[in-house]
């Protein structure tokens, strides 16, 4: 499996990016995808998550109401649209593949993506 994150970049507080990973290796249809976030120093977390098959969707407080986790199976593509960006947004984000969305525990994911930096400038 691998995982290939992208669009992550510098943007103002109040701005937006798309982040995209692309997913290759196996079907897919059975897992979830998740994306975490590692700021320096701090843990990584949890952002959102969205199973395959199905499309159902969970979210970190944090990202409620600001960020949207999507996927086109044609593509085999997860991508999280992140809206009124905040300065404590700023951290590498990572994809993640694992079994079920709604688990937010990072050691519970099987396969990650290289990570991609996102810088909000307030």
């Amino acid at each position: 499996v691998q995982l290939q994150a992208s669009g992550g970049g510098l943007v103002q507080a109040g701005g937006s990016l798309r982040l995209s990973c692309a997913a290759s290796g196996r079907p897919f249809s059975s897992y979830a995808m998740g994306w975490f976030r590692q700021a320096p120093g701090k843990e990584r977390e949890f952002v959102a998550g969205i199973n395959w098959g199905a499309g159902t969707t969970y979210y970190a407080d944090s990202a409620k109401g600001r960020f949207t986790i999507s996927r086109d199976k044609a593509k085999n593509t997860v991508y999280l649209q992140m809206n009124r960006l905040k300065s404590e947004d700023t951290a590498v984000y990572y994809c993640a593949l694992g079994r079920r969305a709604y688990l937010r525990d990072p050691k519970q994911y099987d396969y990650w993506g290289q990570g991609t930096q996102v810088t909000v400038s307030s």
